[in-house]
């Protein structure tokens, strides 16, 4: 009798002990929400470089080639890390040109563009410029401004030092065509083209 009695305790302890354990749910892992990175968002930027202006006619030997020092603003929007809108703005330094008279001459350009990218690594892209580009030419002895606009493009590459700051050099051609006045535009042919060394911070 005694020995029935025990196996009647162990057959309800362990009774019990499988209904208390069919109530214990297994443990799940938490789930872990990735931020989501993107490359979006407005930068500006600051560079120095050479903006060079070059006239040439055959039948004039010696035309036009002048160099300027030059500050370069640019302020622009990211959309993805293939695809960005940029304005540009360089202020020419004033040179003397050293003609029969010698006078000074500064020049200044715009310019709006649609910048398609490449991200080559993580932290080095390369990129165009394809836009529009306005340059002003104002000399000490003229009044007016010479004005010479029109189809613009460039090549540039940027490497990127934090998620905000970046180093870039590109070359970018402003114009390409015969002139306007006050330059006689009679078999002449302008280039305006500047070379470009900055740093960019995207906000």
């Amino acid at each position: 009798m005694k020995n029935i009695v025990l196996s009647a305790v162990a057959v309800l302890a362990m009774s019990s002990f499988a209904v208390a354990g069919g109530d214990i749910a297994p443990v799940e892992e938490p789930v872990v929400v990735e931020p989501v990175v993107t490359d979006a968002g407005f930068y500006l930027g600051l560079g120095y470089g050479l903006l060079n202006i070059d006239a040439t006619n055959p039948a004039d030997p010696v035309g036009f080639d002048e160099n300027f020092d030059e500050i370069m603003f640019q302020a622009g929007y990211k959309f993805n890390s293939y695809i960005a809108v940029e304005g540009r703005y360089w202020a020419g330094l004033d040179s003397t040109i050293n003609d029969v008279t010698p006078y000074d001459m500064s020049v200044d350009a715009w310019g709006i563009y649609v910048k398609p990218m490449y991200p080559v690594t993580d932290a080095f892209d390369v990129y165009a410029l394809l836009g529009y580009a306005s340059s002003a030419a104002s000399f000490s002895d003229a009044p007016d401004s010479d004005d010479q606009d029109g189809f613009s493009w460039g090549l540039g590459a940027a490497y990127s030092f934090t998620d905000n700051i970046a180093v870039f050099v590109d070359y970018v051609s402003l114009y390409d065509d015969q002139p306007n006045a006050p330059i006689d535009t009679t078999g002449y042919d302008a280039q305006i083209d500047t070379w470009n060394f900055g740093v960019t911070y995207q906000f």
